[in-house]
């Protein structure tokens, strides 16, 4: 994996994530070359620097769009907006929950995100799935060519895109894994899931370990949308994903695949393994993160709740497709727990195990290190196993 900050593994996944999102490496450098000394200070301390640093790479960006647009210039202008939602999106993901301001930060990723859907990707919309007395935020993204929807002659398939522990719909965004979709005939559905991106942030949900719950939301909503295919719906979800999705595919029956973007087998052992500083952690202020996120009110509390996040006698009861990709070298969850959820995925008719190695790339987190060819070896059998259906 590029290394920018020697020693700093968190930093560096951000860097990463950014570059393989639609970042350029020159903007990216110029944001992080300030800030060199203070990623040599660990992983949580400087996390104020980086924002401020990486905000001045989003003001600047934004100057330059609001320009382009004064010439009417549109199509420069939605790059660059979706540029800066990218980097933004990263620097905020680098906070502590209890950072002040974080709320505001995250609400002009929101914005920066409408601006390029107004003026980059314009079928891509925002859209609201009810879930429990209120609603979970996504985006949609329609199956379409460069220029117009591919839905007209009928309903397509549709995959639901789920984050993890830290990342954002806007990060789903941003690695443009919907388009890659759209290009196979298929639509996407980004979802922050309770306990991630908005939910989380301006809606105060927290995850649960039954995530057949909002899986079900999710379909009931795409169920009242003419332009899904309803026997043909999919799941996909990364990171921590690789738990929430396997597990709502167990247990919600109308979903056709699932496709586990990083194995999370027994994420409640990872959790007693990063006690004892075993493994990497995907973001600073790690445990202020995940009480946050689990609405646990203490780290006794929570490690005693975390055992029970796991897909033993979980996965044996999918009966649909089931991809798992995972890296050879991720730092973070074992390559033995992709292994684990292949080994007992026993009733799936379509299981397949794909790991990543460092000679080809993608064998960091999630493919963090080249994202976009796990993203289209995903999109591939996705694509495979729709057609079959």
């Amino acid at each position: 994996m590029f290394e920018y900050f020697p020693g700093n593994y968190v930093w560096n996944l951000s860097v990463v994530a950014t570059l393989n999102s639609g970042g350029l490496i020159d903007e990216v450098d110029r944001a992080c070359r300030p800030i060199r000394d203070a990623a040599a200070r660990g992983e949580d301390a400087g996390t104020g620097d980086f924002l401020a640093a990486w905000t001045a790479l989003t003001d600047q960006l934004c100057g330059a769009a609001e320009t382009a647009l004064a010439a009417g210039h549109t199509k420069t202008a939605g790059d660059l907006y979706f540029r800066a939602t990218n980097y933004l999106c990263q620097a905020e993901r680098m906070q502590s929950a209890s950072a002040p301001g974080r709320s505001a930060v995250y609400r002009r990723v929101l914005e920066l995100a409408a601006l390029s859907f107004k003026y980059r990707d314009p079928l891509v919309s925002r859209v609201a799935i009810p879930y429990e007395g209120t609603t979970l935020p996504a985006y949609f993204s329609p199956a379409h060519s460069s220029t117009a929807p591919a839905t007209a002659s009928g309903p397509a398939p549709v995959i639901i895109l789920w984050n993890g522990l830290d990342s954002t719909k806007e990060h789903m965004y941003s690695c443009e894994h919907w388009a890659e979709l759209a290009a196979r005939g298929i639509s996407c559905l980004m979802v922050d899931c309770p306990g991630s991106g908005e939910a989380l942030r301006l809606q105060g949900l927290p995850a649960r370990v039954d995530t057949e719950a909002w899986a079900s939301a999710c379909v009931d909503y795409l169920l009242t949308r003419s332009d899904v295919d309803p026997a043909r719906i999919g799941l996909t979800g990364w990171s921590l994903g690789g738990y929430y999705a396997p597990r709502a595919a167990a247990f919600e029956k109308r979903l056709a695949l699932v496709v586990a973007w990083g194995a999370n087998h027994n994420w409640g052992a990872v959790q007693r393994r990063r006690l004892e500083r075993e493994g990497e952690r995907p973001v600073p202020h790690y445990w202020e993160h995940v009480l946050w996120v689990w609405g646990q009110p203490d780290l006794d509390t929570f490690i005693k709740f975390a055992d029970q996040i796991h897909l033993d006698g979980v996965v044996s009861q999918i009966s649909v497709p089931f991809l798992i990709c995972h890296g050879a070298n991720d730092r973070q969850i074992p390559v033995s727990y992709a292994h684990q959820s292949y080994e007992q995925a026993t009733a799936s008719p379509r299981r397949e195990l794909r790991i990543f190695t460092q000679e080809e790339g993608g064998a960091e987190h999630i493919g963090l290190d080249n994202l976009p060819y796990v993203s289209t070896y995903i999109a591939d059998w996705v694509s495979d196993v729709f057609r079959r259906n």
